[in-house]
């Protein structure tokens, strides 16, 4: 349990700096404002952080990964709504807050919401 949870802090500290990356690659070098560009770096740091947990910190079900897909895109779209809530209201509501902590914040937010679905409904045998 605790190599688990430890694998899972590794692996969504991969996902943040792909979902930092992808965020600040657009916020510097595009037109996308914060919002959209959020949006875009969470559909990133969703796909990574499923390969990398899938291999590294649960293992692959027993079910198809079609099906194992398709149940960690439905947790992670239910984490990074609340994620993305988080964000986009520090960021209304802050508006001095710079992007970066807004993500950080929100991802920290999100985290025991998705390790505990992922835990149980994706991965869970």
């Amino acid at each position: 349990m605790k190599k688990r949870l430890l694998s899972f802090v590794i692996v969504g500290g991969i996902g943040f700096l792909a979902d930092a990356g992808v965020l600040l690659g657009l916020l510097r070098w595009t037109e996308v404002d914060p919002f959209t560009a959020r949006l875009l770096a969470i559909a990133v740091a969703l796909q990574v952080t499923w390969l990398l947990n899938r291999n590294f910190t649960f293992g692959k079900s027993t079910r198809h990964a079609a099906v194992e897909g398709m149940r960690y895109g439905g947790v992670g779209i239910a984490s990074a709504i609340l994620n993305y809530l988080v964000y986009s209201g520090l960021l209304v509501f802050i508006t001095s807050l710079p992007p970066i902590v807004a993500l950080t914040i929100g991802s920290a937010t999100a985290t025991v919401f998705s390790y505990t679905g992922y835990a149980k409904l994706v991965f869970g045998r």
